[in-house]
């Protein structure tokens, strides 16, 4: 027996298809096969498994805890819960060996995919390609395992809970904030966690719903979040929160229905995070505004840019002893009194703890920070052969050049004007360009700077495409 998997599906920080055409209970039933053989092979045993609320769900985790018992593997069950509650089902037992959540993240509803943890580190990059060919070889351990049910969502709730201790009672209780859970996964914890907030919670959309009725979970688009934006206004609120599908990603809005981006929330999380950890590293990735390192460095922290991607910024916060990393795409990580894994529900208690900490509101925190004009993130399709390649070439063509060239991940290029960037997504055929400066004509010169090495390469920014 082996087994084959669609081309498409195994990527680099996780497996994601879309049901019936690449991606069905067959798939599901060999990552649990391999995963378990290689869990076994390294020790370990039990495994968690979650998933999020797509219609689809159910069926993958039937044919998922399948395979792993048949590899030998005891299997907790915990049912329909976000990303992040799989997670501390994981971190949080020290007899857990390796979970696994079954999630589409913010994909479009037909999609769906699996976040794998081995031995509390993110399975992701080689590993995921050593499962696919170990599936494609039929190369696994046969066994017997068990399958239990778990209620895990009380104690989740404490530990999120815990986020706020040590904090001025008085200045949380005054706190009144919106919440959008997008008809995801994270809904039914919203709701426990809200009943036991102080202040006063007024919640969206946390009846979960795989074919999300009311807006896309995607909380990094801006026409998402104008749900949320009505609500602050309506009820004039301090602040809004939201979530994408399976509540690992924060996206926010302050009382004046400003956008806070994934790297200003990390502004105001690394100010009061190094009033506490003095002098220590905070990671974000290659898409992150400069205003973010600048910020970091004046609060005596150590700026790092790493490359994007949730599995490589774990990583690497594991190997520098980070308290806190962070995505433009709004994971967003807590390792100084928390597990180190993105968890939008936990960075949104930690935004009220913040802005009390600071005795700041969320809103003055966002009106304080400086103002740059940039553009979004920038995504054009480009063959998938020639990706990497144009980015090689982009490099040779700047390693003269007298502006300062990162390529931590693809090309940034920092210069008077301000910085651009582009960079091949690990996940799609596409290049992802990104450009800031202080004023609109800073933004159009590093703009042409952009289109000039594509056209170089071959290539323009032409449409972008989604995710």
């Amino acid at each position: 027996m082996s087994h084959e998997f669609h081309p498409t599906v195994l990527r680099e920080y996780d497996i994601r298809g879309i049901i019936g055409e690449t991606l069905g209970a067959d798939d599901a039933r060999a990552i649990g096969r391999v995963f378990g053989s290689m869990l076994r092979e390294a020790g370990g045993s039990r495994v968690a498994v979650g998933y999020d609320g797509r219609v689809s769900s159910p069926i993958l985790e039937h044919a998922l805890v399948e395979g792993l018992n048949a590899s030998g593997c005891d299997v907790v069950r915990i049912g329909m819960a976000a990303t992040p509650m799989l997670y501390y089902a994981e971190a949080s037992d020290d007899e857990i060996d390796g979970g696994i959540e079954i999630t589409g993240s913010h994909n479009p509803a037909n999609y769906n995919g699996f976040k794998l943890v081995f031995q509390g580190r993110p399975f992701f990059g080689a590993d995921i390609t050593r499962l696919g060919e170990r599936a494609a070889a039929g190369e696994w351990i046969d066994g017997t395992g068990t399958s239990k049910t778990r209620e895990v969502m009380p104690a989740y709730i404490d530990r999120l809970l815990a986020g706020l201790d040590g904090v001025d009672p008085e200045a949380l209780a005054g706190m009144r904030i919106g919440w959008d859970a997008g008809n995801g996964a994270a809904g039914p914890a919203l709701e426990q966690l809200a009943a036991r907030l102080p202040g006063e919670h007024h919640l969206l959309y946390t009846e979960v719903d795989g074919n999300f009725p009311n807006h896309h979970p995607d909380p990094t688009v801006e026409a998402n979040l104008e749900d949320l934006r009505a609500l602050v206004a309506e009820k004039g609120l301090d602040f809004g929160i939201a979530f994408d599908g399976d509540g690992d990603r924060i996206g926010a809005i302050d009382g004046e229905g400003r956008v806070i981006w994934g790297d200003q929330l990390l502004m105001i999380y690394a100010e009061d995070a190094l009033s506490r950890h003095k002098g220590a590293t905070v990671i974000a990735d290659v898409k992150a505004s400069r205003a973010l390192f600048d910020r970091v460095t004046q609060c005596g922290g150590k700026p790092l840019m790493w490359k994007t991607g949730h599995s490589l910024i774990k990583a690497k916060m594991k190997e520098t002893g980070s308290p806190l990393a962070g995505e433009m795409s709004g994971h967003v990580f807590f390792a100084d009194d928390y597990y180190g894994y993105d968890d939008a529900l936990y960075a949104g208690v930690r935004l009220m703890a913040a802005s009390a900490r600071l005795g700041r509101s969320v809103t003055q925190l966002r009106g304080a920070m400086p103002a740059m004009v940039n553009t979004p993130e920038m995504r054009f399709q480009v063959d998938e052969s020639r990706k990497f390649a144009a980015i090689d070439e982009v490099k040779t063509r700047l390693a003269n050049s007298p502006a300062e060239v990162n390529s931590t991940d693809g090309v940034r290029v920092t210069s008077a004007d301000g910085w651009w960037l582009l960079r091949a997504s690990n996940t799609q055929d596409v290049l992802v360009a990104r450009a800031e400066s202080d004023s609109q004509e800073g933004l159009d010169r590093l703009l042409a700077q952009i289109d000039e090495q594509l056209m170089l390469s071959g290539l323009e920014r032409g449409a972008s495409v989604g995710h």
